[in-house]
């Protein structure tokens, strides 16, 4: 019999499995833009602790092993930022993203009531920026990230998260 994936808050002692997750999730990023210098191969272990005693951040968790995690926080412009979504590559194409990214928004909207939600991803990132969209998200802009990789930014009013929610 199978075991459900489920989602919840991240605590300090996910760090390791979450930093092990995001080595290995973000280098088809990385194959994809030839430049294995982008930030969530680089961030340091102590860089996402510090993350995770700040920001919001949620787990997907397949019985003891973390499969998947996102990261959130509101601005003091109300701005909601969410980053490093990610899943473990035998579990992507399941939902599991879309689901994550969901949990962060709720998360975040019961916690401080944010405008909007904003994330970004490469801009070659096919299968991110078709997630996304079919989350209500629109693109915005870009911007060239410090390790030369063009981003697209995406953002949503946080209203349509709440729309979103009841309907699904």
């Amino acid at each position: 019999m199978g075991m459900s994936v489920t989602i919840s808050a991240a605590t300090a002692e996910d760090a390791e499995q979450i930093f092990k997750l995001q080595y290995l999730a973000f280098q088809r990023e990385a194959e994809l833009y030839g430049n294995y210098l982008i930030q969530p191969l680089t961030q340091s272990l102590d860089s996402l602790k510090a993350e995770l005693a700040t920001d919001t951040v949620l787990v997907a968790r397949l019985g003891d092993e973390v499969v998947g995690t996102v990261r959130g926080r509101v601005g003091e412009d109300g701005t909601a930022s969410i980053a490093k979504l990610c899943v473990h590559p035998r579990l992507q194409g399941h939902g599991l993203g879309a689901r994550l990214l969901r949990g962060v928004e709720e998360a975040l909207a019961d916690l401080t009531s944010p405008i909007r939600f904003r994330l970004h991803t490469g801009h070659k990132s096919e299968s991110n920026l078709r997630l996304y969209r079919k989350a209500g998200y629109l693109a915005v802009g870009n911007r060239t990230a410090s390790d030369g990789v063009v981003l697209v930014i995406l953002e949503k009013e946080a209203k349509d998260a709440t729309d979103f929610a009841v309907s699904a």
